[in-house]
């Protein structure tokens, strides 16, 4: 026999992983690879914080524009809630109007004791219930001078040696506002 065993071991070193050129390359490309898809994932959750961002504050402005607009409502509401009382107190205050006018035409001789009474009364009626409309906002619209269609309705045109084309010459019914909104406009006639 001889001095060497039949089942020799044999140590062998564990394989080292040699790298190569051509190995060296492709790692660095899958680590460039995995680095630009973090960038390009970051990119595009840098897009995404910023078309949120964009939403919320224009969800923001909507909800504020929303709330003032609500309020300017609630104040206008408020302030012309008694617009349509207004419109039915004005067929009151053109009969006073006409009341007022037959009074005035009577002739001297007619004019009774009672027939004074009467009209310091309904001059006192009527004083009140203009101090009432003037109160809440409510102003006749002023009818001297040069015809104003934003206030004023032309009924008809007639000649007039007085005043000058365009220019009120009678009031046919008075016009009148609330706050700063036309409720009735006057209706009047004009020169030629």
């Amino acid at each position: 026999m001889s001095d060497k065993s039949e089942n020799p071991t044999i140590e062998t070193e564990p394989e080292e992983k040699v790298e190569t050129p051509e190995t060296e390359e492709v790692a660095q490309e899958e680590s460039e690879a995995v680095e630009e898809e973090g960038v390009d994932e970051l990119t595009q959750l840098k897009a995404l914080v910023t078309e949120w961002e964009d939403k919320y504050l224009r969800a923001h402005a909507d909800f504020e524009n929303s709330k003032r607009l609500l309020t300017k409502d609630k104040v206008a509401a408020v302030s012309y809630a008694n617009e349509s009382f207004a419109n039915d107190v004005l067929s009151v205050v053109d009969s006073f109007d006409s009341a007022l006018a037959m009074i005035a035409t009577t002739e001297a001789e007619e004019e009774s004791e009672v027939v004074t009474k009467i009209k310091e009364g309904l001059d006192l009626t009527y004083a009140q219930l203009t101090k009432v409309l003037e109160k809440n906002g409510i102003k006749a619209v002023d009818c001297e001078g040069e015809f104003n269609p934003d206030f004023h309705q032309a009924i008809m045109q007639v000649e007039s040696e007085e005043k000058e084309a365009g220019e009120i010459v009678q009031v046919l019914q008075k016009g009148y506002t609330i706050k700063d909104r036309l409720l009735r406009p006057a209706m009047v006639s004009t020169a030629k």
